[in-house]
């Protein structure tokens, strides 16, 4: 038996399946036993933290943040308000989402949902990484823009063996349910 080679190789470690998948698709390999977030609980979790975040700001603000989404009010001469109250809206999310990322590992909402961001090999994601993620995520804030990318990374979700998005490829991310991590990927996990 020693005097041929084997037919089947797996370089790296992990599973053959996996193996073969990774060479393929050329896609990051995923911590072994990790189950992957859906595109519905993604979604779910973006509903909850958009919602807390509008909430907080809406009784701060005494409802005044709604004048970033007033079309009336962008099509008067006091736009400026608006374009005010929009930055305020988007600097917010931005914050919360960098903020809950370093903090928890995820978003208040994800961690209702039980899901958490860690990077493809299992590691904590950076405070780059989440101030990329951060960015990105704004694009689904914005009106009518919101709709394309929306659909656009729900199709690329459910299309990926490893349901990324585009923007969990661009910065090397993946959504796992948070109890079926390794233990050394869930440590700092809050």
């Amino acid at each position: 038996m020693n005097d041929h080679d084997s037919p089947i190789s797996i370089h790296g470690g992990g599973t053959l399946a996996k193996a073969i998948v990774s060479q393929e698709n050329d896609h990051w390999s995923v911590p072994d036993g990790s189950i992957l977030a859906s595109w519905a609980r993604r979604m779910v979790a973006f509903v909850i933290d958009v919602t807390i975040v509008y909430s907080v700001l809406n009784l701060s603000t005494g409802g005044m943040i709604a004048n970033a989404l007033n079309v009336g009010l962008w099509a008067s001469s006091d736009f400026h308000y608006s374009v005010a109250f929009a930055a305020i809206l988007l600097a917010s999310h931005w914050l919360y989402w960098r903020v809950t990322g370093l903090a928890f590992s995820r978003s208040l909402g994800q961690k209702l949902l039980g899901i958490a961001i860690v990077k493809d090999n299992g590691d904590a994601v950076t405070s780059e990484m989440w101030d990329k993620r951060a960015v990105g995520k704004l694009l689904y804030l914005i009106p009518v823009l919101n709709l394309y990318f929306g659909i656009y990374e729900l199709a690329r979700i459910s299309q990926r063996h490893t349901h990324q998005s585009n923007l969990d490829l661009r910065v090397g991310t993946i959504v796992a349910h948070s109890a079926s991590l390794p233990p050394g990927s869930r440590r700092h996990i809050r």
